[in-house]
């Protein structure tokens, strides 16, 4: 987000509500560099965390300035702070830059290109379809799809772990890892999660495991690698396979992925075989984050003969990198899933 530069670390008050009729609570914001934090001010708890492009005003023009964490969302904060607003407004108007415009979109699709890619829907392959598609979802509209995905996901794993003191640290470790620039929101998973995976929206998603090592070390390398695989594996591109050839035409055409699209998604998506990524390729992204990866090596395999290329290829292999995070950051992200 290069439009938020001179926001950055902006910090202001607001009202939240949770779900629609419930009572409206006085929390703390912190517009982070692709997140919006709420937290407690007198706990200092969070109690929610928003994806920048997905944040949407609900009443322009109308103070005190109304907003909610997607389209369709129950969930809303009311601010008065300038500042915060004019950042918000420039997000979304770094957003709107980048997404074509719904009618301009819908007019080109109604002439000759709809009938070209139904002709290569139906006649050549249904992926190429899906992958136009794909490519050009707009990112706001990818991080709803992702928050949906991931509550397909919880239903069966459990809501990621929320402890007050370890979320700030996630954060930390995740802007250390990928740095402070477009920079992947992490969760943690209580079960059922038994490998690094990835949704839509940069977000990468972490088994619970990973936090009861002795060092942050393979839970950074983790998040490292899923944040590489993303790079080269669009996650927007398996939804599509399990929403099905309509509902993907329906999401170019409309701009919406309909309702039923994603149900029963969370058990293809733990159940899915992730593609491999080539071990060259995670040792040079761990070199130039100074990431070592014997730890997550050992961690995915504590015989070592899966993953003897990565232990034989850290770069820092007996050496003592930066420090990841300082230890009672280590100690409060630990505790995560147990508060």
């Amino acid at each position: 987000m290069t439009a938020l530069k001179k926001y950055q670390r902006l910090e202001t008050s607001g009202l939240w509500r949770e779900a629609a009729g419930g009572q409206r609570q006085e929390v703390v914001v912190r517009l982070g560099e692709a997140t919006l934090m709420l937290t407690d001010p007198r706990s200092e708890a969070v109690l929610s965390h928003w994806s920048l492009p997905a944040v949407v005003r609900r009443n322009p023009g109308e103070r005190p300035a109304l907003f909610a964490p997607g389209e369709e969302t129950a969930e809303t904060l009311e601010l008065t702070d300038d500042d915060m607003i004019a950042a918000l407004k420039t997000v979304q108007a770094a957003v709107r830059q980048a997404t074509p415009r719904p009618g301009r979109l819908r007019a080109v699709l109604i002439g000759g290109t709809t009938l070209a890619i139904l002709l290569v829907a139906v006649l050549v392959l249904p992926g190429v379809l899906k992958t136009h598609t794909a490519s050009v979802v707009p990112a706001a509209k990818r991080a709803e799809i992702g928050q949906r995905a991931l509550d397909d996901v919880t239903r069966l794993t459990g809501a990621p772990c929320d402890g007050a003191l370890g979320l700030p640290a996630l954060a930390k470790l995740s802007e250390r890892v990928f740095g402070p620039e477009d920079t992947p929101i992490l969760y943690l998973l209580p079960e059922g999660l038994l490998r690094p995976a990835h949704l839509p929206g940069g977000v990468i998603l972490l088994p619970g495991s990973l936090v009861e090592t002795d060092t942050p070390e393979a839970l950074a390398a983790a998040a490292l690698a899923e944040g590489v695989a993303a790079r080269g594996d669009d996650p927007l591109l398996p939804i599509l396979d399990h929403a099905g050839l309509r509902a993907s035409f329906e999401l170019l055409t409309s701009g919406e992925l309909p309702a039923a699209a994603l149900a029963g998604y969370g058990e293809a998506f733990l159940s899915a075989a992730p593609p491999p990524l080539a071990d060259a390729t995670l040792i040079q992204a761990a070199r130039d984050a100074q990431v070592p990866l014997s730890a997550y090596a050992r961690w995915r395999d504590p015989s070592g003969k899966a993953t003897a290329g990565l232990l034989e290829g850290d770069p820092y292999r007996g050496l003592m990198p930066s420090p990841l995070l300082p230890d009672d950051d280590w100690i409060s992200l630990q505790s995560v899933c147990s508060d």
